[in-house]
């Protein structure tokens, strides 16, 4: 389990780096690790980036904070997670500090990013959409490196890792209250007979337009609505008639041809025959698509369609593997233009201050471009860079390189999307055999 949350840094940036690296922290600075720039010069580092900044902003940075589960991740493997993760948000084009933090009762990795890119020059644009897209992609490396995942609820604006704990651990009201409601809804008849059994709970009920509850010690009340989208009066109301079932969004990959619907696994269909008779029309649609899809791709045996699914997860992967590792190159190639590009601009200045007569005076006056040109010059020596490449040759390799992985995200797109259809019609195979031979098996047993 992962918990995210980002803030903007507006000043004292050089601080909020210091707090990050602190090598009490960080066991020595060992779990300290920057992309772009060294971490000892961040800071000058992403205001040379900022000063070529086509729009100004207020944000000189932005701080992420991926917090884990107590015992679950070691510090190793959570600064690895940490590093996916800071890779996957600036996407090679921002310069970053990650450091992972192991003082406290649970792992936690802070990531501080420049808030301009330095390819383009642009700023990154923080809000709910891209925030979203932050937390998915945490929650997606923690799937694939066996951890929980939170699963907040729809609406849900993301949870500090002290809000998660209250909430799993029952101290939060709210987690209280849902817990509650859900238990009575299948045990009640209706909206009324539910605030009844709440009020015998020990809930003080609050009438009006809007229900809300407080629990004894509880300091304010809580309106149902702000649950969530299945907690209004409204919801509520539905989910007890059997009319709405609790909200579980589909993933949007299985919305053009979804799982057969297993009518046993709802507590409603017993109670709602309208409900069974959708479920059951429901199948059938899904089971006419699926053979649809094995004439059109002229499937006819099973092992065929294991073979075919097998074959598109292959190909799936070596498209992701190709994308990855122009990925890889374009981030290697935007950082040595930045550094080739930073070099030759203070290149002036560093020759003046080699041959000053009072160099530590000169230092004092020039020393934001003489740390840019040591920093530039150290980064191309650990690259293997011995003789200064052209930028705009570098340039237009670069602008090559995006328009090849451009064509390649979106063949991986294309076959992503098949590997899902494929899996989907799989399984609906696989529901309608166990299907067929479930009579089979009764018979079996009665014989016997």
């Amino acid at each position: 389990m992962a918990v995210t949350k980002i803030k903007p840094i507006k000043s004292t940036l050089s601080k909020a780096l210091d707090y990050i690296e602190n090598p009490d922290k960080t066991d020595g600075k060992m779990l300290v690790s920057s992309f772009g720039c060294s971490y000892e010069t961040a800071d000058i580092e992403f205001e040379y980036t900022l000063s070529q900044a086509l729009q100004k902003g207020n944000n000189l940075a932005f701080h992420l904070i991926q917090s884990f589960e107590p015992g679950e991740v070691d510090y190793q493997k959570a600064h690895e997670i940490g590093k996916q993760l800071a890779d996957a948000v600036t996407k090679g084009q921002h310069e970053y500090v990650l450091t992972t933090h192991i003082d406290k009762g649970h792992v936690h990795n802070h990531i501080i990013f420049c808030a301009v890119n330095f390819v383009d020059y642009h700023k990154y644009n923080s809000n709910k959409r891209s925030y979203y897209g932050i937390r998915n992609m945490s929650d997606k490396l923690c799937r694939e490196n066996g951890l929980s995942v939170v699963v907040p609820g729809k609406g849900s604006k993301g949870k500090s890792y002290a809000e998660y704990q209250a909430e799993k651990t029952g101290t939060s009201w709210k987690g209280k209250l849902k817990i509650a409601v859900d238990a009575l809804i299948p045990q009640v008849s209706s909206f009324e007979e539910l605030l009844q059994r709440l009020q015998a709970a020990g809930y003080e009920i609050k009438p009006g337009k809007y229900v809300s509850c407080r629990a004894p010690g509880q300091e304010r009340f809580t309106r149902l609505k702000t649950l969530g989208a299945d907690y209004t009066e409204e919801a509520i109301r539905e989910r007890i008639a059997g009319r709405r079932a609790k909200a579980a969004k589909a993933p949007r990959e299985q919305r053009g041809v979804s799982l057969l619907i297993d009518i046993e696994n709802s507590i409603k269909a017993a109670q709602s025959k309208g409900y069974e008779q959708w479920a059951k029309i429901h199948n059938l649609k899904q089971a006419a698509k699926t053979m649809n899809f094995l004439t059109e791709h002229k499937i006819e045996q099973y092992a065929d369609l294991v073979s075919r699914t097998r074959e598109m997860a292959a190909e799936s992967g070596q498209a992701a593997d190709a994308l990855k590792n122009a990925e890889k190159r374009l981030a290697d190639m935007a950082v040595l233009i930045k550094n080739v590009s930073t070099y030759q601009k203070t290149k002036p200045v560093y020759d003046v201050y080699r041959k000053a007569r009072d160099r530590e005076k000169y230092r004092a006056g020039q020393e934001q471009a003489i740390i840019l040109h040591e920093a530039a010059a150290r980064s191309l020596k650990a690259a293997g860079i011995a003789k200064l490449p052209n930028l705009a040759a570098l340039q237009s390799e670069y602008e090559a390189l995006q328009a090849q992985k451009e064509a390649l995200y979106a063949d991986y797109g294309k076959l992503k999307k098949k590997v899902r259809e494929y899996d989907i019609i799989k399984q609906n195979i696989d529901s309608i055999l166990q299907a067929d031979r479930q009579p089979e098996r009764e018979k079996g047993t009665e014989r016997g």
